[in-house]
């Protein structure tokens, strides 16, 4: 085939046969009933859209700023005909400077062995085609045009450098037309190299009764036949009482995927036995070369399935490759752009100079310079993440740990042998926004702790001090909001792990029954459906609504707290135990007003329900003793905890140990 490409500045240069190529990453267009949001994150539709540099405001990180000038109206000024083509009407530009449709130039820099890649681009008919490039800060710099006028369907191949991209940037094209519509039928960025190994990937998706998200996701990864292809099985370990197999539209689901598809019922391990069944699976009876862990409750781009295992396949070096996460609730935003572990207080955050919670919908990405540094990170969640096999055959499988910190420990595992982690912009699935859920506090307490703790003794630090600072600054907080219940699962936590790794095990099977059992036997363990189930508080009647001012300066802070622990070793007021004293909205539960009151009822983050918490002395000093005890055994006893911990594990993560102690019992 001959393809033809005519640039604003050079006549009709026929380019002879396309160089074998590999694909990285198709331009994917959104689906039909997809709202204006969710379109922004796979075009730009807005007219007048230019990079420009202004002032910054006080105490804003350095780098240009970016601002909309000319008309920012949204519109719908892409006809889409697929999810891979569509036709841009005369008299209109579109640019695919966008979330699922520019090409993350940094990350391939960094992580590829490529030094190139090429734009591909099908289309018919007039109009022109822009190539522009950023740099770490966001500046925008324009790379080619290339005018479109010829008769019939046309291949345009643009080659396109990698080098200038060491800290950061992307490339995106815009198509424009004057008097005549153009239509894209299909297009993608590639490699002009071959990939190593095979596309052969097995998806593994553990779930506990989320069958109706479940059979939606195997029917997206089916309904694409280029993904369809490069899957080599699709294991789901059905944790649950309501089955897969019984949700309606399963049969359609299933019949697509074939034998391709494998349901393996058993008892509710968590996450981690979950996912350790998908590794032991994939290691011992596929001959896939690379697994990809989702969770059930997901909503999946199907391309990002290839563009993870193009990744994978083009990397300089075997690593684990995440997805991003982007909202379910709010689809446009972007939760999660990467997270690292603190050393020193071991506790999982935000990779450095990114910001949660961004809606592309609201700011682009050319309008948001730090979308544009590279972020490097230590670990990816398991929402989605792909793993080589010749990882998982070197670490072994995921730690028995229920749920909470198995990711990220298997992340640091992967780093300490010198496999690392890369999350990429473009590869994403869609879940529930952490905004809409607090599990530090919940029945998941028990794990937050526990695992965190184990998770330290293998990967942190030899001194544990400033770990255990913050733990125990954590039941203090836990005490004053009267989460009784945490405390206590806190308490449960440190003591199995001073039991030492040889608990884990005999534990997964029964953990859960025993941290629901004892968060019953305290009233912050206790949902309520309404505020209406107890007596109306006497404040709410007074319609008295006003919340204290959190405190921010160190003396404030230091005298509020002092009076918070005065208060809570007094006897409350009797009346107070019967009806409560304030009805509190959960953002408004914080330590500086529940530590004030008797007792209060408190809607949980969701707003599904309300607990109905109740102060005691008592408790709170006895709580309190009996974790700086705790505490001080583990600061002792951490030497020899970290030398178990590290000598177990290469048995608490082999493929025999799991066989014999969880999948044939």
């Amino acid at each position: 085939m001959t393809q033809t490409i005519v640039t604003a500045e050079e006549t009709v240069v026929p380019t002879g046969e396309a160089v074998a190529s590999s694909l990285l990453q198709r331009v994917i267009l959104p689906r039909s009933g997809d709202p204006m949001s969710v379109r922004s994150l796979y075009m730009d539709e807005r007219t007048g859209l230019r990079m420009t540099t202004v002032p910054e405001p006080i105490g804003a990180p350095p780098g240009p700023r970016v601002e909309l000038t000319g008309s920012a109206m949204s519109a719908r000024r892409l006809r889409v005909t697929s999810r891979t083509s569509a036709v841009v009407p005369e008299q209109s530009e579109v640019s695919f400077a966008a979330y699922f449709n520019a090409f993350a130039a940094g990350y391939w820099r960094r992580w590829s062995r490529l030094t190139e890649v090429h734009l591909r681009l099908e289309v018919e008919g007039t109009g022109r085609l822009d190539v522009y490039r950023t740099k770490a800060d966001g500046s925008q710099i324009f790379v080619r045009g290339v005018v479109i006028n010829g008769p019939g369907r046309q291949e345009l191949e643009l080659d396109l450098d990698l080098r200038p991209f060491e800290d950061g940037g992307w490339y995106w094209f815009d198509l424009s037309t004057d008097c005549t519509e153009l239509t894209l039928h299909a297009g993608g960025w590639y490699a002009a190299e071959a990939a190593t190994g095979r596309a052969a990937v097995t998806i593994g998706m553990p779930t506990f009764n989320r069958p109706a998200d479940c059979v939606a996701t195997l029917a997206a990864i089916g309904e694409d036949p280029t993904v369809l292809e490069a899957v080599t099985a699709v294991i789901l370990p059905d944790q649950g009482t309501k089955k897969v197999r019984d949700e309606p539209g399963f049969e359609a689901a299933a019949a697509v995927l074939g034998e391709k598809l494998r349901i393996i019922d058993q008892p509710n391990l968590g996450g981690s036995g979950g996912y350790a069944r998908v590794m032991y699976e994939a290691l011992g009876s596929t001959d896939c070369e690379q697994i990809l862990f989702m969770d059930d409750d997901i909503l999946l781009e199907p391309d990002s399935v290839l563009r993870a295992v193009a990744f994978s396949r083009f990397s300089r070096e075997p690593m684990l490759v995440g997805g991003q996460m982007l909202s379910l609730q709010s689809r446009s935003q972007l939760s999660t752009m990467g997270e690292v572990v603190d050393r020193n207080t071991f506790l999982w955050r935000n990779a450095p100079g990114t910001e949660p919670h961004h809606d592309l919908a609201d700011r682009t990405l050319r309008q948001t310079p730090w979308l544009h540094r590279r972020t490097d990170v230590d670990y990816n969640a398991w929402w989605m993440c792909l793993i080589p096999r010749a990882v998982a055959e070197d670490l072994g499988l995921p730690l028995p740990l229920f749920i909470k910190w198995d990711d990220a420990e298997y992340g640091l595992r992967a780093r300490s042998r010198g496999y690392r982690t890369a999350t990429v912009p473009g590869i994403a699935i869609w879940h529930m926004s952490f905004l809409e859920k607090d599990d530090t506090s919940d029945w998941q307490a028990y794990f937050h702790y526990r695992n965190r703790l184990v998770a330290a003794a293998l990967h942190g630090p030899d001194n544990p001090r400033s770990l255990l600072r913050d733990t125990l600054k954590r039941t203090l907080r836990h005490l004053l909001l009267m989460e009784y219940s945490a405390v206590a699962l806190q308490a449960m936590a440190l003591r199995d792990f001073l039991a030492g790794p040889e608990a884990l095990f005999p534990k997964l099977p029964t953990v859960l029954g025993e941290v629901r059992a004892e968060r019953a036997k305290y009233d912050d363990g206790r949902t309520l459906d309404s505020a209406t189930q107890v007596p109306l508080s006497e404040l709410d009647a007074l319609a008295a609504q006003v919340f204290p001012p959190p405190p921010t300066r160190k003396i404030p802070i230091a005298k509020g707290l002092a009076r918070s622990v005065l208060h809570n070793l007094r006897a409350p007021n009797p009346e107070h135990q019967v009806v409560p004293q304030r009805n509190v909205p959960s953002r408004q539960a914080q330590w500086f007003v529940l530590s004030q009151l008797d007792s209060a009822t408190v809607s949980t983050p969701d707003g599904r329900g309300v607990t109905f918490r109740r102060r005691d002395p008592e408790l709170f000093r006895s709580m309190i003793k009996h974790a700086v005890a705790q505490h001080r055994e583990i600061a002792k006893a951490w030497p020899e905890l970290r030398r178990r911990y590290r000598d177990a594990l290469p048995a608490l993560t082999s493929r025999e140990s799991w066989k014999r102690e969880v999948f044939d019992r």
